[in-house]
Protein backbone atom coordinates (compact mmCIF):
# COMPACT_ATOMS: atom_id res chain seq x y z
CA UNK A 1 0.00 0.00 0.00
CA UNK A 2 1.20 3.52 -0.79
CA UNK A 3 0.43 6.30 1.67
CA UNK A 4 1.44 9.92 2.04
CA UNK A 5 1.74 11.87 5.26
CA UNK A 6 1.35 15.62 4.84
CA UNK A 7 3.32 17.46 7.49
CA UNK A 8 6.76 16.45 8.75
CA UNK A 9 6.48 17.73 12.28
CA UNK A 10 6.59 15.46 15.30
CA UNK A 11 3.47 13.43 14.52
CA UNK A 12 3.96 13.30 10.76
CA UNK A 13 7.60 12.31 10.79
CA UNK A 14 7.24 9.65 13.47
CA UNK A 15 4.10 8.23 11.85
CA UNK A 16 5.62 8.20 8.38
CA UNK A 17 8.79 6.47 9.53
CA UNK A 18 6.86 3.88 11.54
CA UNK A 19 4.45 3.08 8.70
CA UNK A 20 7.52 2.57 6.49
CA UNK A 21 8.88 0.23 9.15
CA UNK A 22 5.71 -1.85 8.64
CA UNK A 23 6.80 -2.30 5.02
CA UNK A 24 4.52 0.30 3.45
CA UNK A 25 5.66 2.79 0.83
CA UNK A 26 5.47 6.21 2.47
CA UNK A 27 6.00 9.72 1.12
CA UNK A 28 6.18 12.52 3.68
CA UNK A 29 5.25 15.88 2.17
CA UNK A 30 5.84 19.35 3.54
CA UNK A 31 5.76 22.85 2.04
CA UNK A 32 8.91 23.77 4.02
CA UNK A 33 11.63 23.17 1.42
CA UNK A 34 14.40 23.65 3.97
CA UNK A 35 13.00 20.96 6.22
CA UNK A 36 12.59 18.53 3.34
CA UNK A 37 16.12 19.23 2.14
CA UNK A 38 17.47 18.53 5.65
CA UNK A 39 15.49 15.29 5.90
CA UNK A 40 16.79 14.13 2.54
CA UNK A 41 20.29 14.72 3.87
CA UNK A 42 19.54 12.60 6.94
CA UNK A 43 19.14 15.51 9.38
CA UNK A 44 16.27 15.02 11.83
CA UNK A 45 14.72 18.34 12.94
CA UNK A 46 13.47 17.05 16.30
CA UNK A 47 14.99 15.00 19.09
CA UNK A 48 13.20 11.70 19.57
CA UNK A 49 15.18 8.65 20.72
CA UNK A 50 15.72 6.21 17.85
CA UNK A 51 14.01 8.31 15.20
CA UNK A 52 17.18 9.13 13.26
CA UNK A 53 18.05 5.44 12.92
CA UNK A 54 14.49 4.53 11.91
CA UNK A 55 14.34 7.22 9.23
CA UNK A 56 17.75 6.38 7.78
CA UNK A 57 16.96 2.64 7.65
CA UNK A 58 13.71 3.10 5.79
CA UNK A 59 15.07 5.73 3.41
CA UNK A 60 17.90 3.34 2.55
CA UNK A 61 15.37 0.55 1.97
CA UNK A 62 13.42 2.74 -0.43
CA UNK A 63 10.25 2.69 1.64
CA UNK A 64 10.40 6.29 2.91
CA UNK A 65 10.81 9.44 0.84
CA UNK A 66 10.33 13.18 1.32
CA UNK A 67 8.96 15.80 -1.04
CA UNK A 68 7.61 19.33 -1.32
CA UNK A 69 5.36 18.21 -4.19
CA UNK A 70 2.21 17.41 -2.25
CA UNK A 71 0.05 16.84 -5.38
CA UNK A 72 2.46 14.18 -6.63
CA UNK A 73 2.48 12.48 -3.22
CA UNK A 74 -1.33 12.51 -3.09
CA UNK A 75 -1.69 11.14 -6.61
CA UNK A 76 0.49 8.12 -5.89
CA UNK A 77 -1.18 7.20 -2.58
CA UNK A 78 -4.33 5.41 -1.51
CA UNK A 79 -4.28 6.88 2.00
CA UNK A 80 -3.57 10.57 2.59
CA UNK A 81 -2.84 11.49 6.21
CA UNK A 82 -3.08 15.08 7.40
CA UNK A 83 -0.53 15.63 10.17
CA UNK A 84 -0.05 19.38 10.16
CA UNK A 85 0.06 21.65 13.24
CA UNK A 86 -3.22 22.64 14.91
CA UNK A 87 -2.06 25.38 17.28
CA UNK A 88 -4.20 27.06 19.88
CA UNK A 89 -5.69 30.45 19.11
CA UNK A 90 -5.64 33.14 21.85
CA UNK A 91 -9.20 32.26 22.91
CA UNK A 92 -8.31 28.57 23.35
CA UNK A 93 -9.91 27.43 20.11
CA UNK A 94 -7.97 25.36 17.58
CA UNK A 95 -6.49 27.01 14.52
CA UNK A 96 -7.44 24.77 11.60
CA UNK A 97 -5.82 26.95 8.95
CA UNK A 98 -3.15 24.41 8.04
CA UNK A 99 -5.70 21.57 7.94
CA UNK A 100 -7.94 23.58 5.62
CA UNK A 101 -5.01 24.47 3.35
CA UNK A 102 -4.06 20.80 2.99
CA UNK A 103 -7.66 19.66 2.46
CA UNK A 104 -8.17 22.24 -0.29
CA UNK A 105 -4.91 21.26 -1.96
CA UNK A 106 -5.99 17.63 -1.91
CA UNK A 107 -9.32 18.65 -3.46
CA UNK A 108 -7.60 20.61 -6.21
CA UNK A 109 -5.59 17.59 -7.29
CA UNK A 110 -7.78 14.60 -6.42
CA UNK A 111 -8.27 12.41 -9.48
CA UNK A 112 -8.96 8.96 -8.01
CA UNK A 113 -10.39 7.45 -4.83
CA UNK A 114 -8.48 8.24 -1.62
CA UNK A 115 -9.03 7.89 2.10
CA UNK A 116 -8.20 11.26 3.63
CA UNK A 117 -7.32 10.79 7.30
CA UNK A 118 -6.99 13.45 9.99
CA UNK A 119 -4.01 12.43 12.13
CA UNK A 120 -3.67 15.88 13.68
CA UNK A 121 -5.58 16.50 16.89
CA UNK A 122 -8.71 18.36 15.82
CA UNK A 123 -12.02 19.32 17.44
CA UNK A 124 -15.11 17.20 16.92
CA UNK A 125 -16.65 18.03 13.58
CA UNK A 126 -13.39 18.75 11.77
CA UNK A 127 -13.69 15.69 9.52
CA UNK A 128 -16.94 17.14 8.21
CA UNK A 129 -15.15 20.41 7.48
CA UNK A 130 -12.36 18.52 5.71
CA UNK A 131 -14.96 16.78 3.55
CA UNK A 132 -16.54 20.13 2.75
CA UNK A 133 -13.23 21.81 1.86
CA UNK A 134 -12.25 18.95 -0.46
CA UNK A 135 -15.69 18.80 -2.05
CA UNK A 136 -15.77 22.54 -2.68
CA UNK A 137 -12.50 22.31 -4.64
CA UNK A 138 -13.81 19.32 -6.60
CA UNK A 139 -17.00 21.24 -7.41
CA UNK A 140 -15.01 24.29 -8.48
CA UNK A 141 -13.29 22.28 -11.20
CA UNK A 142 -16.31 20.17 -12.07
CA UNK A 143 -14.74 16.91 -10.88
CA UNK A 144 -16.78 13.96 -9.62
CA UNK A 145 -14.16 11.99 -7.70
CA UNK A 146 -15.17 9.72 -4.83
CA UNK A 147 -13.23 9.95 -1.56
CA UNK A 148 -13.61 9.05 2.10
CA UNK A 149 -12.73 11.04 5.20
CA UNK A 150 -11.62 9.31 8.39
CA UNK A 151 -10.14 10.10 11.81
CA UNK A 152 -7.14 8.24 13.20
CA UNK A 153 -5.88 10.21 16.22
CA UNK A 154 -2.34 9.72 17.46
CA UNK A 155 -1.44 8.79 21.02
CA UNK A 156 2.32 9.30 20.92
CA UNK A 157 4.30 10.28 23.99
CA UNK A 158 7.30 12.44 23.23
CA UNK A 159 10.38 10.51 24.24
CA UNK A 160 8.68 7.15 23.67
CA UNK A 161 6.89 7.77 20.38
CA UNK A 162 8.37 4.96 18.30
CA UNK A 163 7.46 2.29 20.83
CA UNK A 164 4.02 3.88 21.24
CA UNK A 165 3.43 3.60 17.49
CA UNK A 166 4.84 0.11 16.96
CA UNK A 167 3.43 -1.35 20.20
CA UNK A 168 0.41 0.84 20.99
CA UNK A 169 -2.11 0.39 23.78
CA UNK A 170 -4.81 0.80 21.13
CA UNK A 171 -5.54 2.17 17.68
CA UNK A 172 -8.64 4.30 17.21
CA UNK A 173 -10.13 4.50 13.72
CA UNK A 174 -13.22 6.54 12.94
CA UNK A 175 -14.78 6.10 9.49
CA UNK A 176 -17.93 6.99 7.61
CA UNK A 177 -18.08 4.06 5.18
CA UNK A 178 -17.13 0.39 4.91
CA UNK A 179 -14.55 0.94 2.18
CA UNK A 180 -12.48 3.33 4.30
CA UNK A 181 -12.76 1.03 7.31
CA UNK A 182 -11.45 -1.95 5.32
CA UNK A 183 -8.52 0.04 3.97
CA UNK A 184 -7.48 1.39 7.38
CA UNK A 185 -7.83 -2.03 9.00
CA UNK A 186 -5.45 -3.32 6.34
CA UNK A 187 -3.10 -0.39 7.02
CA UNK A 188 -2.76 -1.47 10.65
CA UNK A 189 -2.70 -5.22 9.94
CA UNK A 190 0.95 -5.55 11.10
CA UNK A 191 -0.22 -4.74 14.63
CA UNK A 192 -2.63 -7.67 14.69
CA UNK A 193 0.31 -9.97 15.53
CA UNK A 194 0.70 -8.04 18.79
CA UNK A 195 -3.05 -8.37 19.40
CA UNK A 196 -3.31 -4.59 19.56
CA UNK A 197 -6.89 -3.53 20.33
CA UNK A 198 -8.36 -1.62 17.38
CA UNK A 199 -11.34 0.58 18.22
CA UNK A 200 -13.50 0.95 15.11
CA UNK A 201 -16.06 3.71 15.45
CA UNK A 202 -17.62 6.73 13.80
CA UNK A 203 -15.59 9.83 13.01
CA UNK A 204 -16.95 12.10 15.77
CA UNK A 205 -16.28 9.48 18.44
CA UNK A 206 -12.70 9.02 17.25
CA UNK A 207 -12.09 12.77 17.29
CA UNK A 208 -13.46 13.12 20.82
CA UNK A 209 -11.59 10.06 22.14
CA UNK A 210 -8.23 11.82 21.73
CA UNK A 211 -9.39 14.87 23.67
CA UNK A 212 -11.05 12.79 26.36
CA UNK A 213 -7.90 10.72 26.89
CA UNK A 214 -5.60 13.73 27.15
CA UNK A 215 -8.01 15.63 29.38
CA UNK A 216 -8.25 12.68 31.76
CA UNK A 217 -4.48 12.35 32.04
CA UNK A 218 -4.17 16.09 32.60
CA UNK A 219 -6.82 15.78 35.30
CA UNK A 220 -4.72 13.20 37.15
CA UNK A 221 -1.76 15.59 37.10
CA UNK A 222 -3.72 18.57 38.39
CA UNK A 223 -5.45 16.40 40.99
CA UNK A 224 -2.22 15.09 42.49
CA UNK A 225 -0.77 18.60 42.48
CA UNK A 226 -3.72 19.84 44.53
CA UNK A 227 -3.22 16.91 46.89
CA UNK A 228 0.48 17.84 47.10
CA UNK A 229 -0.43 21.37 48.10
CA UNK A 230 -2.69 19.98 50.81
CA UNK A 231 0.10 17.64 51.96
CA UNK A 232 2.31 20.67 52.57
CA UNK A 233 -0.38 22.17 54.81
CA UNK A 234 -1.03 19.04 56.89
CA UNK A 235 2.45 17.49 56.96
CA UNK A 236 1.74 14.49 54.73
CA UNK A 237 3.93 12.96 51.99
CA UNK A 238 2.37 13.18 48.53
CA UNK A 239 4.57 10.43 47.11
CA UNK A 240 3.25 7.96 49.66
CA UNK A 241 -0.29 9.22 49.13
CA UNK A 242 0.14 8.71 45.38
CA UNK A 243 1.49 5.21 45.92
CA UNK A 244 -1.43 4.36 48.14
CA UNK A 245 -3.80 5.63 45.47
CA UNK A 246 -1.99 4.13 42.50
CA UNK A 247 -1.97 0.60 43.87
CA UNK A 248 -5.73 0.65 43.37
CA UNK A 249 -6.00 -0.81 39.86
CA UNK A 250 -9.04 1.32 39.18
CA UNK A 251 -6.81 4.40 39.54
CA UNK A 252 -3.31 3.29 38.50
CA UNK A 253 0.01 4.90 39.38
CA UNK A 254 0.77 6.70 36.12
CA UNK A 255 0.50 10.49 36.03
CA UNK A 256 0.27 10.72 39.81
CA UNK A 257 3.56 12.59 40.15
CA UNK A 258 3.44 15.95 41.86
CA UNK A 259 5.42 18.76 40.25
CA UNK A 260 5.18 22.02 38.35
CA UNK A 261 2.27 20.87 36.20
CA UNK A 262 1.83 19.67 32.64
CA UNK A 263 3.28 21.33 29.55
CA UNK A 264 4.22 20.38 26.01
CA UNK A 265 2.34 20.52 22.74
CA UNK A 266 -0.64 18.37 23.73
CA UNK A 267 -2.12 18.67 27.21
CA UNK A 268 -2.26 22.49 27.49
CA UNK A 269 -3.56 22.95 23.95
CA UNK A 270 -5.97 20.02 24.03
CA UNK A 271 -7.54 20.85 27.40
CA UNK A 272 -8.10 24.46 26.31
CA UNK A 273 -9.50 23.33 22.96
CA UNK A 274 -11.84 20.79 24.57
CA UNK A 275 -13.06 23.41 27.03
CA UNK A 276 -13.59 25.92 24.24
CA UNK A 277 -15.59 23.80 21.82
CA UNK A 278 -17.60 22.34 24.69
CA UNK A 279 -18.58 25.86 25.81
CA UNK A 280 -19.50 26.70 22.21
CA UNK A 281 -21.95 23.80 22.25
CA UNK A 282 -23.46 24.85 25.55
CA UNK A 283 -21.92 21.97 27.50
CA UNK A 284 -19.25 23.46 29.76
CA UNK A 285 -16.83 20.83 31.10
CA UNK A 286 -16.33 22.10 34.63
CA UNK A 287 -13.74 19.49 35.57
CA UNK A 288 -11.56 20.34 32.56
CA UNK A 289 -11.92 24.07 33.25
CA UNK A 290 -10.70 23.45 36.80
CA UNK A 291 -7.79 21.33 35.55
CA UNK A 292 -6.60 24.25 33.43
CA UNK A 293 -6.85 26.71 36.33
CA UNK A 294 -4.98 24.41 38.71
CA UNK A 295 -2.20 23.85 36.19
CA UNK A 296 -1.72 27.57 35.62
CA UNK A 297 -1.65 28.27 39.35
CA UNK A 298 0.84 25.46 40.00
CA UNK A 299 3.58 27.20 38.03
CA UNK A 300 3.25 30.32 40.14
CA UNK A 301 3.29 28.18 43.28
CA UNK A 302 6.54 26.52 42.17
CA UNK A 303 8.10 29.91 41.49
CA UNK A 304 7.06 31.02 44.96
CA UNK A 305 8.96 28.08 46.47
CA UNK A 306 12.18 29.51 45.04
CA UNK A 307 11.27 33.01 46.22
CA UNK A 308 10.57 31.73 49.74
CA UNK A 309 13.77 29.71 50.06
CA UNK A 310 15.71 32.88 49.22
CA UNK A 311 13.70 34.98 51.71
CA UNK A 312 12.13 37.00 48.90
CA UNK A 313 15.51 38.48 47.97
CA UNK A 314 16.20 37.59 44.33
CA UNK A 315 17.64 40.86 43.09
CA UNK A 316 21.24 40.17 42.05
CA UNK A 317 21.07 36.50 43.06
CA UNK A 318 22.10 33.67 40.72
CA UNK A 319 19.77 30.70 40.27
CA UNK A 320 20.77 27.39 38.69
CA UNK A 321 18.00 25.66 36.71
CA UNK A 322 18.32 22.04 35.60
CA UNK A 323 15.91 21.03 32.86
CA UNK A 324 14.09 23.28 30.38
CA UNK A 325 12.17 20.83 28.15
CA UNK A 326 8.65 20.08 29.35
CA UNK A 327 9.62 16.45 30.03
CA UNK A 328 12.71 14.22 29.70
CA UNK A 329 13.82 12.66 26.39
CA UNK A 330 12.62 15.53 24.23
CA UNK A 331 13.83 18.95 23.14
CA UNK A 332 10.26 20.28 23.13
CA UNK A 333 9.88 23.44 25.21
CA UNK A 334 6.35 24.32 24.11
CA UNK A 335 4.40 25.46 27.16
CA UNK A 336 7.16 24.04 29.38
CA UNK A 337 6.81 24.96 33.08
CA UNK A 338 10.50 25.90 33.14
CA UNK A 339 9.85 28.85 30.82
CA UNK A 340 7.40 30.49 33.21
CA UNK A 341 9.58 29.74 36.22
CA UNK A 342 12.74 31.13 34.61
CA UNK A 343 10.99 34.26 33.38
CA UNK A 344 9.50 34.78 36.83
CA UNK A 345 12.96 34.57 38.38
CA UNK A 346 14.31 37.07 35.86
CA UNK A 347 11.44 39.48 36.48
CA UNK A 348 12.41 39.47 40.17
CA UNK A 349 15.97 40.44 39.34
CA UNK A 350 17.69 37.07 39.40
CA UNK A 351 20.33 35.87 36.99
CA UNK A 352 19.61 32.37 35.65
CA UNK A 353 22.17 29.84 34.48
CA UNK A 354 20.67 26.66 33.09
CA UNK A 355 21.45 23.27 31.63
CA UNK A 356 19.28 20.86 29.64
CA UNK A 357 20.64 17.83 27.73
CA UNK A 358 18.69 18.62 24.53
CA UNK A 359 16.66 21.84 24.69
CA UNK A 360 19.22 24.60 25.17
CA UNK A 361 19.65 25.59 21.52
CA UNK A 362 15.90 26.04 21.12
CA UNK A 363 15.47 27.65 24.54
CA UNK A 364 18.21 30.21 23.97
CA UNK A 365 16.01 31.92 21.37
CA UNK A 366 13.10 32.42 23.78
CA UNK A 367 15.00 32.97 27.05
CA UNK A 368 17.22 35.99 26.50
CA UNK A 369 19.64 36.65 29.31
CA UNK A 370 19.82 33.03 30.48
CA UNK A 371 23.32 31.59 30.51
CA UNK A 372 23.26 28.13 28.93
CA UNK A 373 25.91 25.95 30.58
CA UNK A 374 27.92 22.96 29.39
CA UNK A 375 26.67 20.60 32.09
CA UNK A 376 24.77 20.43 35.36
CA UNK A 377 27.78 21.25 37.50
CA UNK A 378 28.66 24.31 35.46
CA UNK A 379 25.09 25.49 35.94
CA UNK A 380 25.53 25.15 39.72
CA UNK A 381 28.74 27.17 39.84
CA UNK A 382 28.42 30.10 42.28
CA UNK A 383 24.61 29.87 42.26
CA UNK A 384 22.59 30.85 45.32
CA UNK A 385 20.13 28.02 44.76
CA UNK A 386 19.56 25.02 42.49
CA UNK A 387 16.10 24.43 40.99
CA UNK A 388 15.48 21.01 39.42
CA UNK A 389 12.61 21.40 36.95
CA UNK A 390 12.82 18.48 34.48
CA UNK A 391 13.65 14.97 35.70
CA UNK A 392 16.19 13.89 33.09
CA UNK A 393 17.83 10.61 34.12
CA UNK A 394 21.25 12.21 34.41
CA UNK A 395 19.89 14.51 37.13
CA UNK A 396 18.77 11.58 39.29
CA UNK A 397 22.27 10.63 40.45
CA UNK A 398 24.15 13.91 40.61
CA UNK A 399 27.41 14.00 42.56
CA UNK A 400 25.90 15.88 45.47
CA UNK A 401 29.26 16.64 47.01
CA UNK A 402 30.30 18.32 43.79
CA UNK A 403 26.96 20.14 43.61
CA UNK A 404 27.33 21.43 47.17
CA UNK A 405 30.86 22.61 46.51
CA UNK A 406 29.78 24.42 43.33
CA UNK A 407 26.81 26.21 44.90
CA UNK A 408 27.31 29.42 46.80
CA UNK A 409 24.56 28.29 49.19
CA UNK A 410 23.41 24.66 49.67
CA UNK A 411 19.80 25.35 48.65
CA UNK A 412 17.94 22.89 46.42
CA UNK A 413 14.36 23.27 45.22
CA UNK A 414 13.42 19.90 43.72
CA UNK A 415 10.23 20.41 41.72
CA UNK A 416 10.11 16.75 40.61
CA UNK A 417 10.81 15.07 43.97
CA UNK A 418 13.81 13.29 42.48
CA UNK A 419 15.67 13.13 45.79
CA UNK A 420 14.79 11.90 49.27
CA UNK A 421 14.51 14.84 51.71
CA UNK A 422 16.07 13.14 54.76
CA UNK A 423 19.43 12.15 53.19
CA UNK A 424 19.61 15.52 51.45
CA UNK A 425 19.15 17.41 54.69
CA UNK A 426 21.58 15.07 56.42
CA UNK A 427 24.20 16.13 53.87
CA UNK A 428 23.66 19.75 54.82
CA UNK A 429 21.32 20.88 52.07
CA UNK A 430 18.33 23.11 52.60
CA UNK A 431 16.00 20.92 50.58
CA UNK A 432 12.51 21.85 49.36
CA UNK A 433 10.35 19.38 47.45
CA UNK A 434 6.71 19.29 46.37
CA UNK A 435 4.08 17.96 48.74
CA UNK A 436 6.58 16.59 51.26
Amino acid sequence: MNICVIGTGYVGLVSGACFAEFGLNVVCADKDAGKIDSLEQGEIPIYEPGLDTLVKRNVAAGRLAFTTETPVAVESSLVVMIAVPTPAAPDGSTDLGAVEAVAREVGRHLSSYKVVVTKSTVPVGTAGKVRGWIQSELDARGADTHFSVASNPEFLREGAAINDFLRPDRVVVGTEDDQAEAILKDLYRPLFLNETPVVLTDVATAELTKYAANAFLATKISFINEIANLCEEVGADVQKVARGMGLDRRIGAKFLHAGPGFGGSCFPKDTRSLAHFSRERGSSLQVVEAVIRVNEAQRERMLQKVVDVLDDRLEGRTISVLGISFKPETDDIRDAPALDIIRGLQERGAKVQAFDPQAMDIAADVLPGVEMCEDAYAACRDADALVLVTEWNQFRMLDLGRVKKALRSPLIVDLRNVYDPKPMRAQGFVYVGVGR
